[in-house]
This record gives structure tokens, C-alpha cells and sequence, in this order.
């Protein structure tokens, strides 16, 4: 042990008015434990000091050493200071008994919490990684007002994990004390489906998927958008406005978007059995989820009735998700569209469930000229800006509209609220889904991962959507299609039920 001090030890036993100034007394303790027991660890056990009589100790261990500190700032007489050797050593016998009691009691707390005295499994230590990427990672530090490192402790206790699937029912016992629906496990064909679907494919089974419109009234399900051509579900005859009616003897009366999608999605290979109503008839499939290539872009050009060359044109562009494709299918079909002379763009986002957060950040700035895209937050405010400075814009003169419902969720949401927020486009529809947070995707040693809150964001007017979703300036007639072809029907027909007059459309 090493003792280090300054003038005297008397302060921590004088009374109340000595003087010392500048007293200050340390003590090291060189723990002898391999230092991989403490290989993550800074603690710090202490009352902090306070200007009063009798401040706590500071007591402070970091990987292989440990220190007790204690200032004071009180003051004493020069007789004390002053004081005989014998009485030096007297008082100092007595402080080094007083400061070991607390430095044994301390280290063993040291090792004991750094981890358990045990050994560990192959199978603690999965779940171990998977509580250490949460800690590092979520945005709220008190885990929804729980002590994480107790329930790390409690679990490696008290939760069986004597094979990999006991394993992963504790990580997501875990996940579920969170309170947080976004942040999940995800088993090792679950993690590779995830990332493939932001890379252009997906292993499923080829359907897009919505909410049925209101005017379908209580029409339980949901419905289907549209069928990869060549797709699974396309073989099987499912095609525009079927509805699911169930998955895998699950029904989607109550299921989320988000959720019929992680069901459909799965290992290459795997079975999934639907219950589809096509009109009248309902039938029970069972297909083959495979590799699936998603096209996230539909285009098309309206013309609207008009005098000759001067007839009214409307670029469509349907976004249905947002992977790795589509900034570039997005830009793709805006140049295309502005090559045929069009006077405005519609941009429908409805049902789009999200995706690859930076694409949704690309397309905001192919229609901004300048301005604040989305300003991402975490439990001690604005951490970081996302935004333009024109360089990479395209379309920033035509007038613009924006269609959403409740099935716009995550970058749509960024993408919607930065294009109304900086009085670039109309929003049209209905209140968004409301999901303000960002997740990010971490692998694990086994092949599973995590998909982690690690964020928030506010739209440029400092919106926090979450739960809440973006508002729409105006609704939609009740039967508005949500395909391309019908769209461009209800801007040329007045009769139509769902006829919007185009001038309205883009008008403030």
C-alpha cells in the first residue's frame, strides 16, 4: 500500500475549526485480482464533498488500482501542523486502520460488480453482449427507471440459460422490462432478413402491405398493395386489394403493418400460410418465403384535360419503402418526369413503414433548396442537424403534394415533416403512425442482433411526432385509390367520388 499525504492526517480527526489549508489526503491500493475482472469498470463510491463539517470520502477504483481522496478545503492552526512525529505516526496508525476497513469493503464491491464471482457460460456471455449493446446504445439512461446493472446480475442468477433458446428468451425478458416496442431481438434468420431488406431484397414472400382505406369500412386485415411480379404470393393468384385475413393462424385485425411484415419475412426456405380474401371467396395458402428484389418506386405521368399543348401534367411517384435503391429510383423518376414537361408532383408515402434512415435523408434533398431536414435528439437534447444546402437538389420550383396515412411511419415521417416543415410540399391524408425514433442494427457473436432506440428526432419546426405522427394540412376523399393507375382517374374525372381538382390540390 501507498501512502500519500499532505502537511498532516489530523484534519480527519481535528475539530471543527483547525486550519490546514490546501489539506488533501490519497491512499492507493494496488488490487491483486487479474485486472479482466475489472475490465470495464470505473467506479465511484463517495457522498461528494460538501462545505460542511465531516464531507464524505471520495473513494474512487479503476481497473487495477483504487484511491481514496479526501479535500476538504478546512483550514488549521500552524501548532498543529507542528505537531511531534509520534503524534504524526498515532494519527496516521489510526487513519490507515479506518481507510483500509473501507478500502476492503470497497474492492471486494469492486470485483463483485464488475462480475459475477462464477464462471461463465458460452451462453452468459451471449447474453451478456446483448445487455452491454443495450447499456452503450439506448437512448434513455435509466432503462425505463430500472437499475440495469441489477437486472444483469438478477438474470445471470435466476434466468435459465442452458441452451441457446433459453438464451434468447432471457434477452428478450430483458428487452421487454424497456417497455419499447422498437427495440427487439432478432433470432439469426430474422437479423439476415432485416438487413437484406434495406438492400434492395427481401426473403418473404413478395406481398407490399397496408391498412384497408376508410372507405372500406370496418373491413378487418389488411390489405395488399401490391405482389412482386414473380414473387410467391404473385404465383399464387394474390393480387391488388386482396385482404389478409390471417398469418400463420394469427389474425391481422389487430397486427400492425410493422408486424405482418417481420411475420412474412424469414429464413429462405421456410413456410408461411395465409388467409386471403380475394371479393367473396377466401383461401388458405401456403408459400415459400425466397429472395424477393423490391422495386421501392412506381411512377406515372397524368394528364389532365386541357387546351393542346397546354394540358395540365402531373408526375406521380409512389414510394414503398425506403432500402438501399431508393434515392436513386426516386431521382431516377423525377428527371424522368421533369423530361416530359410535367407543372407538379404528387409523392405518395402511404403505407411506406420506412427503412434506411440516410435514403429517407437523400430524397428529402432532392426537393429542398435549402434548410433543417430533421434534427436528431437523445435524453440530453439536439445531438446532431440533418440539412441542405441545395447542392443536391432537383425539383425545388414545382408545386409539390405529399400523401400520407396512418401507414406512413419512421423515414416517411422524416421525409413528410421536413417537405411540409420548410413549406416545400401540401400534406395530404391522415395523421401518420407517430414512430419519432431511430434504431440502429447490431450483430451479435451467434448471428442474432438488436435493433436498439438509439435516438429521437423532431422535424425541422421541432415537432417530436412520437406516438403522435405528422398532421396533414388536408384530408383525402375517403375513397382515394392508392394505386397509380386509378390515381390519375380522380384528377380527370369530376364525377368521381374520389375527385380532387388539381388546382386545390397544390393551392395554399
Amino acid at each position: 500500500m501507498e501512502v500519500l499525504a499532505s502537511s498532516s492526517l489530523s484534519p480527519i480527526f481535528t475539530k471543527r475549526n483547525t486550519i490546514n489549508p490546501n489539506f488533501s489526503i490519497q491512499v492507493k491500493l494496488f488490487v491483486s485480482q487479474p485486472s479482466k475482472t475489472l475490465k470495464a469498470s470505473s467506479f465511484r463510491y463517495a457522498r461528494p464533498p460538501r462545505r460542511i463539517a465531516n464531507p464524505g470520502l471520495v473513494f474512487v477504483c479503476n481497473r487495477c488500482w483504487c484511491l481514496l481522496e479526501r479535500n476538504d478545503h478546512r483550514k488549521f492552526s500552524g501548532k498543529i501542523m507542528m505537531k511531534s512525529s509520534v503524534s504524526f505516526r498515532k494519527n496516521l496508525s489510526v487513519a490507515l486502520v479506518r481507510l483500509v476497513s473501507v478500502l476492503l469493503v470497497s474492492s471486494i464491491s469492486v470485483v463483485t460488480t464488475d462480475s459475477p464471482s462464477w464462471g461463465l457460460s458460452e451462453e452468459n456471455l451471449l447474453f451478456l453482449e446483448a445487455w452491454r449493446t443495450i447499456d452503450r446504445a439506448y437512448i434513455d439512461k435509466t432503462f425505463n427507471g430500472q437499475s440495469w446493472f441489477r437486472y444483469r446480475e438478477s438474470a445471470l442468477r435466476n434466468e435459465p440459460m442452458n441452451n441457446r433458446e433459453e438464451t434468447y428468451m432471457a434477452i428478450k425478458k430483458m428487452i421487454a422490462t424497456l417497455d419499447d416496442p422498437f427495440t427487439r431481438f432478432l433470432e439469426p434468420g430474422k437479423f439476415q432478413s432485416l438487413r437484406s431488406g434495406t438492400q434492395g431484397a427481401v426473403t418473404g414472400v413478395g406481398l407490399s402491405i397496408g391498412y384497408p382505406a376508410a372507405s372500406d369500412g370496418a373491413a378487418a386485415g389488411l390489405v395488399v398493395i401490391s405482389a412482386a411480379p414473380g414473387g410467391p404470393a404473385y404465383r399464387a393468384g394474390v393480387s391488388q386489394g386482396d385482404v389478409i385475413l390471417g398469418i400463420d393462424n394469427t389474425t391481422t385485425e389487430t397486427l400492425t403493418i410493422y408486424d405482418a411484415a417481420q411475420m412474412l419475412q424469414g429464413p429462405e426456405g421456410s413456410t408461411v400460410e395465409l388467409a386471403v380474401r380475394s371479393g367473396p371467396e377466401t383461401r388458405v395458402l401456403s408459400l415459400t418465403r425466397e429472395r424477393v428484389s423490391v422495386n421501392p418506386v412506381k411512377a406515372r405521368l397524368c394528364e389532365l384535360p386541357g387546351s393542346g399543348s397546354n394540358s395540365p401534367k402531373i408526375g406521380y411517384i409512389k414510394l414503398t419503402t425506403f432500402n438501399q435503391n431508393a434515392s436513386g429510383a426516386v431521382k431516377e423518376a423525377i428527371e424522368t418526369l421533369r423530361g416530359n414537361n410535367v407543372n407538379a408532383f404528387v409523392l405518395d408515402l402511404r403505407d411506406n413503414s420506412g427503412g434506411s434512415f440516410p435514403e429517407g435523408i437523400e430524397i428529402a434533398k432532392f426537393w429542398l433548396d435549402k434548410g433543417v431536414i430533421v434534427y436528431i435528439c437523445d435524453s440530453r437534447g439536439v445531438r446532431d442537424i440533418y440539412d441542405t444546402d441545395g447542392s443536391n437538389a432537383i425539383a425545388t420550383s414545382e408545386p409539390l403534394a405529399v400523401l400520407v396515412n396512418k401507414g406512413t411511419a419512421s423515414a416517411s415521417e422524416i421525409l413528410a415533416g421536413a417537405l411540409k416543415d420548410n413549406k416545400r410540399a401540401l400534406v395530404y391524408g391522415e395523421p401518420t403512425y407517430g414512430k419519432g425514433k431511430i434504431q440502429s442494427v447490431f450483430q451479435l457473436s451467434d448471428g442474432s442482433g438488436l435493433a436498439v432506440t438509439v435516438a429521437r428526432y423532431e422535424t425541422p419546426a421541432h415537432t417530436d411526432i412520437d406516438k403522435v405522427g405528422v398532421t396533414p394540412d388536408h384530408p383525402l376523399p375517403k375513397s382515394f385509390p392508392k394505386d397509380e393507375e386509378a390515381f390519375c382517374g380522380c384528377l380527370k374525372d369530376p364525377t368521381a367520388a374520389c375527385y380532387l381538382n388539381q388546382g386545390l390540390l397544390f393551392s395554399r
